[in-house]
């Protein structure tokens, strides 16, 4: 059973807003252990989005409760390695481009650690990963497994200026009070550390073209950015030097497929020719697609 919960803008705490989507499209009992999980084939349930007055940011209300969605990410399903280290040669690509020392990184929603194998590659020499959900812990490979502690972020757990980096991708729209995320990154970062964010922007062309549609509807999804409301949020918890630009993600052809809004026997069609051994290849080639993501980088 879910629990859903009116709540105010989550940066800003105001109940100044304007109704993006008036209606929720979420139905209980299309709930299932992939609703939570990471990069899934879209549901196309959302719940009701307001943008706040005062932030632009456009936020979910009701959405399911924290506790809620603590139960709902530690039982997920976890079925997107290929995924998850695709995803992670793309973040490094842009990390690399930046000015900064390797030494300590912390990697929130780490899923099953691709990116920490990504980090030491770098030269970083300590690195944490914090995941909630079991599922993807639990099939980690073995030189990133002991790197990874299974369990919903808890910023108390980590002393005050203790990492270089802390990296926290795909995540920002799902926890339920941004503003604490930020101001416990920033809190356990060094002085002169960065913190590195990857976040869907709403006001993407692709997000504008496909609305209701876009995979970014979601009800994991309790907020939504765009950059100047990302830009907002990291000057309010204190960041300097904030830099947030697009990126473009590289996945394999067959994923794209499954994100992208067609007919359910279209798509299962698609997806089931791609698994045949003449077509298997073409599916697994691997295309850079300017999918609405932004990078986001900011300086303590």
């Amino acid at each position: 059973m879910v629990t859903l919960e009116e709540r105010p803008c989550p940066i800003c705490k105001t109940s100044e807003h304007s109704v993006v989507f008036r209606q929720s499209t979420y139905d209980e009992s299309r709930w299932t252990q992939a609703s939570f999980s990471s990069r899934k084939v879209p549901e196309y349930m959302h719940f009701r989005f307001l943008t706040c007055g005062a932030c632009g940011l456009t936020y979910g209300s009701p959405v399911a409760s924290a506790e809620s969605a603590s139960q709902a990410y530690h039982w997920a399903s976890f079925e997107a390695t290929a995924e998850s280290a695709d995803a992670a040669r793309t973040y490094a690509g842009y990390l690399r481009k930046q000015d900064f020392e390797p030494g300590s990184a912390l990697d929130i929603g780490c899923a099953d650690g691709a990116f920490l194998r990504e980090l030491r590659r770098l030269g970083f020499h300590q690195v944490v990963g914090v995941e909630p959900s079991e599922a993807p812990v639990r099939v980690a490979a073995g030189d990133v497994r002991p790197l990874i502690r299974q369990e919903m972020f808890d910023g108390a757990r980590f002393a005050e200026n203790s990492f270089d980096l802390v990296t926290c991708f795909q995540t920002i729209e799902h926890v339920y009070e941004p503003r604490a995320l930020l101001e416990d990154i920033f809190r356990i970062l060094k002085p002169g550390g960065k913190v590195f964010l990857i976040g869907h922007d709403l006001g993407a062309f692709s997000a504008r073209v496909m609305g209701q549609k876009s995979p970014i509807f979601d009800i994991e999804h309790v907020q939504l950015f765009n950059p100047r409301s990302v830009r907002f949020l990291l000057a309010r918890t204190g960041f300097r030097a904030v830099n947030v630009f697009p990126i473009l993600n590289a996945y394999a052809l067959t994923y794209w497929v499954k994100l992208f809004p067609l007919p359910v026997r279209v798509k299962s069609t698609l997806l089931a020719w791609f698994e045949r051994p003449p077509l298997r290849a073409l599916g697994a080639v691997r295309i850079p697609v300017p999918a609405g993501n932004m990078a986001i980088f900011g300086t303590k």
